[in-house]
């Protein structure tokens, strides 16, 4: 006979290993992960941009250390700075709202 290996989604996972939604520590992982992909997506719009750290921060009004913390984590980061370095970019920014698995829409 042969032995099945048993399969977990990574919601599964999140909620063994970390705790369910609406737990401390969960929300706590799941806002860090959020704030990091936030970042990531700043690099990248920067770099398809051809922009140093540097020249992004003059362009915000920052120095190139907060610009590095910036993309690094947002975690920090008021949404006026976000807002302003997407527009800086020249980056358009799209925000939706979910809820109990509909989308609210203001059209």
């Amino acid at each position: 006979m042969e032995d099945k290996m048993k399969v977990f989604t990574l919601s599964q996972m999140k909620d063994k290993f970390i705790g369910k939604k609406g737990n401390k520590n969960r929300d706590s992982y799941e806002y860090t992960l959020q704030m990091e992909l936030l970042g990531k997506m700043i690099r990248k719009a920067r770099l398809e941009r051809h922009l140093t750290q540097e020249e992004l921060g003059k362009l915000i009004g920052v120095g190139k250390s907060q610009v590095s913390k910036l993309e690094r984590s947002a975690n920090s980061a008021t949404i006026d700075t976000v807002l302003r370095v997407f527009n800086a970019l020249e980056a358009e920014l799209n925000f939706s709202v979910k809820l109990e698995n509909k989308y609210l829409s203001l059209a």
